[in-house]
């Protein structure tokens, strides 16, 4: 919450830069801007290769009809989850967004930074996801231990990267976005859109739970409601602490009030943590429907652009950052590479997101008490009598 506080004074601050403040103040903000924006293209290749390399690396290797079922419960939920998303996005945003049209009186006069500072990439996008795929299932197959710990040992620096420097950034480099926003007219539009974005995206969120509780409540034969009520310590935890993993412990207690037997829930839970996102996938797709609608630079959202890019975030969001904003960050990448993103699309694709990242952490460990409930009804009999026969 201090995060997205922080947030709103940036873009206060940006309108006010780019409206009243002098020159020379809009254009070192400007430069802040560009520094972060090219730093932030830096990190995600290293991102998309560390996290999601680890991620597979880390899977256990044991049970593995049961390892196959969480792992396909979690990517078909996320994917489902978020083309449902999109449909409903699609038909209710073109009517609320509109697209913030840069007049072309006050583009022929835009400041520019006083320092631009071309940091390359390491490596493309689709380059760094093939070799973490590669590093992932290598590490698992040979169970390599070396190998795991440079992965591991990158992504803490990757990590340190992010809660030291990326993410302490971000409300300076939002603030650059929106005084270059208000230079070219854009602003005004852009900010009426965020609250309607972001409380359809809520909406959806409970919508989507509704749904889940509701359908696997009918099925186990029982009632929806008290499922639903069991997962909410988790859900209003959630909400504080912005983190999947830091809602661990609570998520196991929630579950195992729903019944589900102790062996699952501590198999199930802390994996769901790292690999199952509906409801971030809900937010990145409604965030990315309203951004592509309102910048006409972008092409039109459509099932054909869109579907390939929720399949896509379902893998690259395997073990994203436990951290504030961690899957907007994996998912920047694929934002540019697949969608055409620019800096600025991206730039408003973080503060939406950012603006509700607790809400979308929320969804997520609630939905997984979903999958605990079927794990738990397909493999919790021969699961607890393995523990039992391993314990005599």
């Amino acid at each position: 919450m201090n995060l997205l506080l922080k947030l709103i004074v940036g873009i206060i601050a940006g309108l006010l830069i780019g409206s009243i403040a002098p020159e020379w103040l809009a254009r070192v903000m400007l430069t802040i801007q560009v520094f972060v924006g090219q730093l932030i293209g830096f990190t995600i290749p290293l991102i998309i290769l560390l996290y999601i390399a680890s991620g597979i690396g880390a899977l256990p290797k044991q049970s593995g009809r049961l390892l196959g079922h969480t792992v396909g419960l979690a990517y078909s939920s996320t994917v489902i989850a978020g083309v449902l998303a999109f449909l409903v996005a699609s038909q209710l945003l073109p009517a609320l967004v509109a697209q913030a049209e840069i007049p072309t009186s006050n583009a022929d006069n835009l400041l520019t930074p006083f320092i631009s500072i071309a940091i390359a990439p390491p490596m493309e996008i689709m380059t760094a996801l093939a070799l973490a795929f590669v590093l992932g299932i290598g590490m698992s197959a040979i169970e390599s231990t070396s190998l795991r710990k440079v992965i591991d040992e990158g992504r803490q620096v990757v990590d340190l990267l992010l809660s030291k420097v990326i993410i302490p950034a971000l409300p300076f480099y939002i603030a650059g976005v929106f005084t270059q926003m208000m230079l070219e007219g854009s602003a005004t539009e852009t900010l009426q859109t965020f609250a309607v974005v972001l409380m359809m995206a809520v909406a959806m969120h409970w919508l989507w739970l509704t749904g889940l509780y509701l359908v696997t409540g009918l099925i186990h034969k029982k009632p929806p409601l008290m499922l639903l009520k069991n997962m909410l310590p988790a859900y209003f935890t959630a909400l504080g602490t912005m983190s999947s993993a830091a809602t661990i412990a609570v998520s196991l207690q929630s579950s195992k009030r729903n019944e589900v037997k102790e062996p699952i829930a501590n198999f199930a839970v802390p994996l769901c943590a790292t690999i199952h996102l509906s409801g971030s996938v809900i937010t990145i797709v409604t965030c990315t429907t309203a951004v592509m609608l309102m910048r006409p630079e972008l092409a039109e959202p459509t099932l054909g652009n869109i579907v390939p890019f929720v399949l896509m975030l379902g893998v690259t969001l395997v073990a994203a950052p436990g951290a504030p904003g961690g899957a907007i960050m994996a998912a920047l990448g694929i934002l540019a590479s697949m969608l055409g993103f620019g800096e600025s699309a991206i730039a408003l694709m973080i503060a939406l997101y950012l603006a509700q990242d607790s809400f979308g952490t929320a969804c997520n460990v609630t939905g997984d008490g979903v999958i605990a409930l079927w794990l738990d009804r397909w493999h919790g009999e021969a699961v607890e009598v393995a523990a039992e026969s391993q314990s005599v």
